[in-house]
C-alpha cells in the first residue's frame, strides 16, 4: 500500500512538471505571426485613443492677401472645406501682401504647431521657406503655380492646356490667318509661361500664319482696361484676344466697349468668374470664352494634405482639366453661392 501511494505521489510529481514547462516553452516560442498580431491590436488600440482624446489634425493654410476675385475664391474654399472636415481637422489661414510676410507666417505655423501645409506661394523668393517646412517633416501640398522645391505635392488645373484650348478656340472662330494679341502675365510666374507656352505651341501647329502680339498685363479688371485701352490705338485691326483671366477680359471687353471697335471678334478668358460667365450670352458680336480653371479645386489640395497625415498613399500630382466655356454652355455653370 505504502508503495503504490509512493507511485502515485511520484506521478503527480512528475504532471506538475510538465505542466510547468509546458508553459515555459509556449512563453518563449510565440510565433511571429502571433506576435506582429498583437502589435497591431496594440497599435490600432492607440489610433483609437487618440482619436477618443479629440485630437485634431493642424492643417495651415498660406494664401495671399485678396487683390483678384480667384484669390478670394481660393480662400474661401479652402476655409470652406477645413470647416466641413471640423470633426478632424483644426486649420489656421493666413494671407500675405509679400514673400516676406508669407516667410513669417511660415515661421508662426510651425510654432503653432501645423502637421501640413497648403500654400499658394504667388512670390518669388518662397522656394527656401517651403523647402523648411519639408526639412522639418512638414508636409506641403502646394497650390497652382509650380515651385521648385523636392518633395513638394502640387495640386493644379492644366495651365499650359488652357493655353492649348484656347488657340484652338480662336482659330475655329477666325480661321487660321489674323492679328491676335497675347496677354500675358509675367508676375504670376509659372501660371503664364504655361498657358502662353500651350498656346502658341498649339498655333503654331494649327495656324503657323497667325500673327501674335504680345503684351504684358496683370490678372485684374482695371490692368485689363488700362492696358487694352492703349492696345487698341496702337493697332487698327485685331481680330482675336488671348487674355489668360476672367477678370483681365472684363477690362478688355470694357475698353473694346468705350473704343466702339467692332473688329475683335473672339476675347478668351481664364478662371470661372460668375460675372463674366453672365456677360458671354449678353454679347453677340463677341464669342466671349473661358478657360475654366475653378478656385474651388483648392478643396483638392486639402484634401491631399488630410491624406497625408492619415499616412495614405497619394500621388504626387493632381492635374485638374480643362473644360471650354462660351455661350453655348455657360448656363451649365452658373453658381448663385459662388464668392467669384
Amino acid at each position: 500500500m505504502k508503495k503504490v501511494l509512493a507511485l502515485v505521489l511520484a506521478l503527480a510529481l512528475l504532471c506538475t512538471c510538465l505542466a510547468a514547462c509546458g508553459d515555459g516553452g509556449s512563453s518563449s516560442s510565440t510565433p511571429a505571426s502571433s506576435t506582429a498580431s498583437k502589435a497591431e491590436e496594440s497599435s490600432k488600440a492607440d489610433e483609437s485613443a487618440s482619436t477618443a482624446s479629440g485630437e485634431k489634425m493642424k492643417i495651415g493654410i498660406l494664401a495671399p492677401a485678396v487683390t483678384h476675385g480667384w484669390v478670394a475664391g481660393v480662400a474661401y474654399y479652402a476655409e470652406a472645406r477645413c470647416k466641413e472636415l471640423s470633426d478632424t481637422v483644426e486649420y489656421r489661414l493666413l494671407t500675405s501682401s509679400n514673400a516676406e510676410e508669407m516667410t513669417n507666417q511660415i515661421d508662426e505655423l510651425k510654432t503653432w504647431g501645423a502637421q501640413a501645409v497648403v500654400a499658394f506661394p504667388q512670390w518669388e523668393g518662397m522656394e527656401d521657406p517651403i523647402k523648411s517646412l519639408i526639412d522639418e517633416g512638414i508636409p506641403v501640398v502646394n497650390f497652382d503655380i509650380v515651385i521648385d522645391v523636392d518633395g513638394v505635392y502640387h495640386v493644379a488645373g492644366d495651365n499650359k492646356d488652357m493655353g492649348t484650348q484656347s488657340a484652338q478656340y480662336i482659330v475655329d472662330k477666325i480661321g487660321t490667318t489674323g492679328k491676335v494679341v497675347v496677354l500675358e502675365v509675367p508676375s504670376s510666374g509659372s501660371v503664364s509661361e504655361l498657358r502662353k507656352a500651350g498656346f502658341e505651341e498649339k498655333m503654331k501647329e494649327i495656324a503657323p500664319d497667325m500673327e501674335l502680339l504680345t503684351y504684358s498685363t496683370q490678372f485684374t479688371r482695371e490692368d485689363g482696361l488700362k492696358d487694352f485701352a492703349d492696345i487698341l490705338q496702337a493697332n487698327s485691326q485685331i481680330d482675336a484676344v488671348f487674355s489668360m483671366d476672367d477678370e483681365t477680359s472684363i477690362g478688355v471687353l470694357q475698353a473694346i466697349a468705350e473704343a466702339k471697335r467692332t473688329d475683335v471678334k473672339v476675347v478668351t478668358g481664364g478662371g470661372g468668374c460668375q460675372e463674366y460667365f453672365g456677360m458671354m450670352p449678353e454679347n453677340e458680336e463677341i464669342w466671349i470664352q473661358s478657360a475654366l480653371y475653378s478656385p474651388n479645386m483648392v478643396m483638392d489640395a486639402v484634401d491631399m494634405a488630410v491624406s497625408l497625415l492619415k499616412g495614405e498613399s497619394v500621388d504626387k500630382e493632381k492635374i485638374i482639366p480643362t473644360t471650354v466655356v462660351d455661350r453655348d454652355n455657360c448656363a451649365d455653370f452658373l453658381d448663385e453661392t459662388s464668392p467669384y
